[in-house]
């Protein structure tokens, strides 16, 4: 994973909880990187010691976190930098879940290691579609969850 992603997972935790609580994260999860850089990429087994981590210093269930975690990256990333180019990808929801894996494409070319989820719109109907999620990752589908969530919340769209 990107640093930006443990990046991300450290600023919610601060915003959150307090930065003693994200050291208490970051000492459980054995994770020696104090500052992590946006566009390095890192073991993805350092993400997850940090979520395992997180969960049992929060008394949270993994996936618990990863949906909360999915929900923040929405507006972390538009924050950091990525609100034009997620606004090219739709400006309402449906458009923007059949853009994903365009929006995915326009992103690696900035982060060449990046190994993306794929994403496709099935049934799309005016209140309705299903959404295919697939990774090459596992146990990252409740993250989809809050990603979903978050950017209902993005587009004013209760889903």
């Amino acid at each position: 994973m990107y640093g930006l992603v443990n990046k991300a997972i450290r600023d919610m935790v601060c915003e959150k909880f307090g930065e003693d609580t994200w050291e208490t994260i970051r000492q459980k999860a054995e994770v020696e990187v104090d500052t992590f850089i946006g566009m390095e990429a890192y073991p993805d087994d350092i993400t997850h010691r940090l979520v395992k981590a997180a969960s049992e210093v929060l008394a949270m269930p993994p996936p618990e976190i990863l949906k909360a975690f999915g929900e923040y990256w929405v507006i972390y990333t538009a924050e950091e930098g990525y609100g034009e180019m997620m606004d090219m990808a739709g400006d309402n929801l449906p458009d923007f879940l059949q853009n994903l894996d365009n929006l995915h494409a326009r992103v690696g070319v900035s982060f060449p290691q990046l190994k993306p989820p794929s994403f496709e719109c099935t049934n799309v109907a005016e209140d309705s579609m299903n959404l295919h999620y697939r990774s090459t990752r596992q146990g990252l589908a409740p993250m989809v969850f809050g990603l979903v969530g978050g950017l209902g919340k993005r587009f004013n769209v209760e889903v």
